[in-house]
């Protein structure tokens, strides 16, 4: 007997709000060029090639929409998205991006558009993670020395604790959406911090070390160079 079972909506929501201050560039960093082709549309060919079935949502400031669909017509990009327009912060920017879904049901998956190195891998244990628990946060253990600053200097920190925080950070669509309805605190700085508001305990997952954010110059070289593996 068939399964009747429905599948998962899955929504890739993907934030891409930068300018390109700090790459000293005129031109915002997901639209800069990895592999032949703009950062932003190799982070969206990620969550396509792992599960073709995406929903995905791109949120954009308003003033770039015309640019990119002008680079999706230049390098033939025909990957179905919907583009939202951004917020004046990264919080309203995914509230957005949120509201933009339809109904409750589902997981969505919130990325950075600047990180086009996530391997399906990790999107396959943040999904599984929030199947079995309602989220799932990837991240990587310190592996350099840390020290923290004090009020009489400086101290060694004890890095075995510390772990680096990356995206997609995936929740419950109806959990997040709840918890972005509560409102901005300045005090956010990713959207597991959102959550958190509810009383939810986050889960952390193993990420990947090549996914990294494409922030500065040298970013984009070595992602050039991860790319080819």
């Amino acid at each position: 007997m068939e399964s009747t079972t429905e599948p998962i909506k899955k929504i890739a929501l993907v934030v891409a709000g930068g300018s390109g201050s700090r790459m000293k560039t005129p031109v915002p960093k997901q639209f800069l060029l990895l592999g032949g082709k703009p950062v932003l549309m190799q982070t969206i060919q990620r969550f396509y090639d792992f599960d073709p079935s995406f929903e995905i949502i791109v949120v954009l400031p308003d003033k770039q929409f015309g640019t990119w669909k002008t680079l999706c017509a230049e390098h033939r990009f025909e990957i179905k998205h919907t583009l939202v327009k951004g917020g004046e912060n990264r919080f309203q920017s995914v509230k957005n991006g949120l509201d933009a879904i339809e109904g409750d049901e589902g997981i969505v998956f919130i990325h950075d558009g600047v990180r086009p190195l996530v391997s399906h891998a990790t999107l396959q244990r943040c999904f599984d993670t929030t199947i079995q628990k309602g989220n799932a946060l990837p991240v990587m253990p310190v592996v350099e020395s840390v020290r923290e600053i004090t009020d009489d200097g400086n101290k060694p920190a004890d890095r075995s604790k510390l772990f680096t925080v990356q995206t997609p950070q995936v929740f419950m669509v109806k959990e997040i959406k709840e918890a972005y309805s509560l409102g901005y605190d300045p005090a956010f700085t990713d959207d597991t911090m959102v959550l958190e508001r509810l009383g939810k305990t986050i889960n952390l997952v193993e990420g990947n070390r090549e996914n990294i954010k494409i922030t500065h110059r040298e970013d984009l070289t070595v992602a050039g160079a991860l790319l080819k593996f």
